[in-house]
């Protein structure tokens, strides 16, 4: 794997590296990888493999949590392999097992992705049109990927793992959501990761505010 520059993306990045609402921030990452294999990466990719083809061996057909229907074929255990890299990529030091990543990946529709942006990207969309001359953050974001991926080939996964095992959740975080776009003839994936941060929480304003309250009484309940 091999991380891609593109300079559309960059401007997204740009907007979305710390975007402060008041109580809230919007934070997001756009990131692009050739899946050509490196020498690391062609270890990796051998020893993610083997585990599931282990697993697909211990798994019986009464199993409902048998991975067995899904990675069946060579070209769905590729594309699984293809996103843990990309997790290894994004977190290096975050150790993923591939069978049970393949647990929290989704495959998405361009459609369902759009619901989701709209719903949760409002007040940013907003903030872009402002600074943008009325353009749509959503087109902006559609025309950068496209140009990377060529959307229209492109396979989308949704990652929603378990929050005690999700390495993109942050302190503070209200909502997350994290999308890969894949593209098999490319050879190409794009990762976006964005979130919702509750600024109280992330700059430990509740606690400065309890303490503040305590030291208030103590100077109230005093003979001056």
């Amino acid at each position: 794997m091999k991380f891609l520059e593109y300079t559309p993306l960059d401007r997204l990045n740009e907007f979305l590296s710390c975007l402060n609402l008041g109580e809230r921030t919007i934070k997001g990452c756009l990131e692009a990888y050739s899946c050509k294999h490196t020498g690391t990466d062609k270890k990796l990719s051998f020893s993610l493999e083997n585990e599931i083809l282990d697993c697909l061996g211990k798994s019986s057909d009464n199993d409902s949590s048998s991975p067995a229907e899904v990675l069946l074929s060579r070209s769905s255990r590729k594309t699984l392999v293809y996103l843990v890299l990309t997790l290894y990529h994004i977190y290096p030091d975050y150790d993923f097992s591939a069978v049970n990543a393949h647990q929290f990946f989704t495959e998405e529709s361009w459609d369902g992705f759009k619901q989701i942006f709209d719903t949760y990207m409002f007040e940013a969309s907003k903030e872009w049109a402002e600074t943008n001359e009325g353009s749509s953050l959503l087109e902006t974001l559609y025309k950068a990927l496209d140009e990377v991926v060529k959307l229209a080939e492109c396979e989308i996964y949704s990652y929603s793992p378990d929050s005690d095992v999700d390495p993109f959740l942050e302190r503070g975080a209200i909502w997350s959501f994290s999308f890969f776009f894949y593209n098999r003839k490319l050879k190409r994936v794009v990762s976006f990761r964005f979130c919702c941060l509750s600024n109280i929480v992330a700059d430990g304003f509740l606690t400065r505010e309890i303490r503040f309250e305590e030291d208030e009484e103590i100077f109230n309940d005093m003979d001056i």
